[in-house]
């Protein structure tokens, strides 16, 4: 088979994720569908049986009610992933092709891109690929690019680096008591959590990215705008869902090329209306975060006379010294919220 870089950058290469063994992997898969289609199946029949529009009043009262569980639970108890061992290595690898051994003879749970699956070791792989084309250590390229970034406070998350101001993190034990974030060393996945950042650098991080995403649509500017860091075309093509994915924080969204993407959408007239946004959730040991990206849907207006410039929008960042913590959903209320107090004024 051929694995390619987009199919690892939006996980449909049949790399394996924490867990080793494919037939628990797609029992919990079934697990989760037998959730989701009742309310699915329960929608349909209220269209078909009552002729009416279709509304989002089930899906709403499910959102809820998920709402409400999770926040009666306590953090930590209930995301079965952190059970996985790999989780918690602490041996030091000293490059990311080394790091390889880990995974590189386990057999694909499918043939690349029949299906999605989450993996932090396709990142990993992704992260070799990066380092063999550019010549230098994975590491020493994404730290250049965030100093390019001005992300002057993301560095790599090394137990052994003196690092102002890093956070203590923290879990729940068996018995729900707070305790100290056990030792991990994170050498085998920098790219797939191996960074500490801060609110500030990942708020430049989204910033950096919506410029570039808006800044091709301004076209009388003179000039006066400097380029993206990336090229537009390149942001809307991460931006866009890829056939055959999903996304565990967000149900109405797919997952596009590192980022879980909603497209903007609404059924039918004075029904809900479904924003374009881009967002991720990160989850370490002992650490959750979110990242954000609500575009302003500019008008032709605006664009064409260049009364604003770019970056517009919203961007939310959370970053909380907890594992399991689900921040998407409270970051979108936080979006919604900024969004609609700009549009009041």
């Amino acid at each position: 088979v051929a694995i390619t870089t987009r199919l690892l950058v939006s996980h449909l290469s049949g790399i394996r994720h924490y867990e080793k063994d494919v037939t628990k992997v797609k029992e919990e898969k079934e697990k989760a569908n037998r959730v989701i289609k009742p309310c699915q199946n329960k929608e349909q029949k209220e269209k078909e049986g009552k002729g009416i529009e279709k509304t989002d009043s089930v899906k709403l009262r499910k959102e809820h009610e998920d709402e409400v569980k999770s926040r009666n639970s306590k953090p930590g108890r209930r995301d079965k992933e952190f059970e996985q061992e790999e989780y918690y290595l602490k041996e030091k690898f000293e490059s990311v092709i080394e790091s390889l051994k880990i995974f590189k003879n386990d057999p694909l749970f499918f043939k690349p891109g029949d299906q999605f699956l989450y993996s932090t070791y396709g990142f990993t792989l992704l992260s070799a690929v990066v380092e063999r084309v550019s010549g230098q250590k994975f590491t020493d390229y994404m730290l250049k690019m965030f100093h390019d970034l001005d992300m002057l406070s993301t560095v790599l998350d090394d137990n052994e680096a003196m690092i102002y101001n890093r956070a203590r993190c923290y879990v729940y034990n068996k018995k729900g008591r707070l305790v100290n974030a056990p030792y991990v060393d994170n050498s085998y996945k920098w790219a797939g959590g191996g960074f500490l950042s801060s609110v500030g650098d990942l708020l430049k991080f989204g910033n950096a990215l919506l410029y570039s995403y808006q800044v091709g649509q301004f076209k009388n500017t003179n000039s006066k705008l400097l380029p993206g860091y990336l090229k537009p075309d390149t942001v809307a093509m991460m931006w866009t869902p890829v056939p055959k994915t999903e996304v565990s924080w967000d149900r109405d969204g797919k997952y596009a090329m590192a980022w879980a993407v909603i497209e903007k959408k609404q059924q039918c007239g004075c029904c809900r209306q479904q924003r374009h946004y881009a967002s991720h959730t990160g989850g370490a040991v002992g650490a959750s975060s979110v990242l954000l990206i609500l575009p302003e849907e500019l008008d032709s207006e605006s664009v064409s006379t260049g009364l604003v410039a770019p970056p517009r929008g919203v961007i939310v960042s959370i970053i909380c010294n907890m594992q399991s913590v689900s921040l998407n959903s409270t970051a979108l209320k936080i979006a919604r919220e900024f969004d609609k107090e700009k549009w009041a004024q």
